[in-house]
């Protein structure tokens, strides 16, 4: 069986301001109902794959488990970096990991926020490399160019690609666009997918021969994990030692033991606006459109509303890409897509709360998102998970109003447990000990009215918590 290791990182910010730091692209439905990573983990299930083992951060395990669970697969592991350090150190966590429990396992190292439409070919390509991967080759898998671009790095093969595996020559940076159209002529060229198939022990011997630096600290990281709920924490001392670099520099582009599986059955990383327009596909004039929006004479043009209720309206626009949220909208020159990042950089350098911060967030418990805030008071709508229950806290400078507006909340106010139902609200007074929970089989909405001095997430006195978190944790 295959072992898959997601990677599960990553800023996101070439798709602003849908993706953002706090909720980057792999968790967003950006193609349809599935979000990339659940995408990924289901793609890479069924008898031939053994449970996933994931690599995130921390502020991202709850949503790894939520979207997880929604998919029905329970994960082998889900190691948690303390920071991110580039690819190079999750591979070798993660390979140290499987290889502990059975050092000749296959592992498939595949990002988690890539578009692969066809699963079944994905999963026939996958099998081809897996004798090359047996007798200790390290397959990597190329994606057959349908235009030159210059956004990916690129493989060159020793043979042109035909019976696959085939030998790989070198890889190639990612290149202007002459260079990109003589490769793609060439025909002996594949993009480079970032996704890779070995044997533990292959792995490790292929690091300890040209990344030897590297082992001893990700070794470290991993020795010292300490269980936390359901997540492996990577020790974050011996882990602050490693150089943060990626596979592709520190192992694969210096190992002589490289094959290429082609695949040529539908691919796309996502990697900016432009892409998701493809992605999506487009009506007779070359228009992509999700959501709430009215097209009006457009061409060669997104448009997407991202929030219900607000409607996108696009009039006489030509290569633009438009993108509205309830907090940001973007408004951009197709061809520019990939300088999203630099409004992002531009927002955090004026200190705006939208460059990183989602307006939903995501808690282990459900969700909730700011509605209205000004001096002294804030309105939120809050989601509760089927058997979720908040912390048992109390604040120093709000009070709170809940109203149910769907299921049913059980409210601990200091010794007093009561059931609020539709309709009915309860006031928190400031300094209460107080709990929600949802005891109920469906989600439980209540819209918060919070008022006080200072409404920070950190203006919390946490007395128990089922999710182990610690004092001024948010949620």
């Amino acid at each position: 069986m295959i072992t898959p290791v997601l990677l599960c990182g990553g800023s996101g910010t070439r798709l602003w301001p849908l993706s953002r730091k706090s909720y980057p692209k792999q968790f967003v439905p950006l193609t349809g109902e599935t979000s990339l990573f659940t995408a990924s983990a289901q793609r890479l299930s069924g008898p031939d794959f053994a449970p996933p083992v994931v690599v995130t951060g921390s502020d991202f395990r709850f949503i790894v488990t939520e979207q997880l669970q929604a998919a029905g697969i329970d994960p082998g592991a889900i190691l948690i970096e303390p920071e991110g350090r580039n690819t190079a150190p999750a591979v070798l966590a993660a390979t140290l990991f499987i290889a502990a429990q059975d050092p000749d396992a296959l592992i498939l190292i595949a990002p988690s926020d890539h578009a692969i439409t066809d699963a079944a070919a994905f999963r026939a390509a996958v099998a081809r490399g897996v004798p090359a991967a047996r007798e200790g080759r390290i397959v990597t898998f190329g994606i057959a160019p349908t235009h030159a671009e210059t956004g990916y790095g690129w493989l060159e093969l020793a043979a042109p690609a035909g019976v696959d595996p085939v030998p790989l020559t070198r890889f190639v940076e990612k290149p202007d666009r002459a260079r990109a159209e003589a490769m793609l002529a060439a025909g002996s060229f594949l993009w480079n997918a970032g996704i890779f198939l070995f044997c533990a022990r292959t792995m490790l011997a292929a690091a300890e021969a040209h990344a030897p630096g590297l082992l001893p600290s990700v070794g470290k990281a991993v020795a010292g994990a300490r269980a936390d709920l359901g997540f492996l924490r990577l020790d974050p001392e011996a882990w602050r030692g490693t150089e943060a670099i990626s596979i592709d520099y520190a192992v694969m582009e210096r190992a002589p033991n490289l094959s290429v599986v082609a695949y040529d059955a539908g691919w796309n990383d996502l990697g900016g606006w432009d892409a998701v327009a493809r992605e999506m596909g487009a009506d007779t004039q070359g228009v992509s459109a999700a959501g709430e929006v009215t097209v009006i004479d457009c061409a060669d043009s997104l448009l997407r509303s991202e929030t219900e209720g607000v409607e996108l309206v696009g009039i006489g626009l030509r290569d633009i890409i438009a993108i509205a949220m309830n907090d940001a909208v973007l408004v951009a020159d197709r061809h520019r897509a990939q300088d999203v990042k630099l409004a992002v950089d531009a927002l955090k350098a004026k200190g705006a709360r939208q460059a990183e911060t989602f307006p939903r967030d995501h808690r282990p418990w459900g969700w909730f998102e700011t509605l209205a805030l000004a001096d002294r008071f804030q309105v939120k709508r809050i989601h509760v998970h089927p058997g979720a229950a908040l912390s048992l806290q109390s604040h120093f400078h709000r009070s709170e109003h809940w109203i149910v507006v769907s299921g049913t909340a059980r409210v601990t106010i200091d010794d007093t447990v009561q059931l609020v139902t539709e309709n009915q609200s309860v006031y928190i007074p400031l300094g209460a000990r107080h709990r929600m929970e949802n005891p109920g089989q469906l989600p439980m909405v209540l819209i918060e009215v919070q008022t006080g001095a200072y409404l920070g997430e950190d203006d919390i006195v946490r007395y128990e918590d089922v999710y182990a978190r610690g004092q001024g944790a948010k949620g």
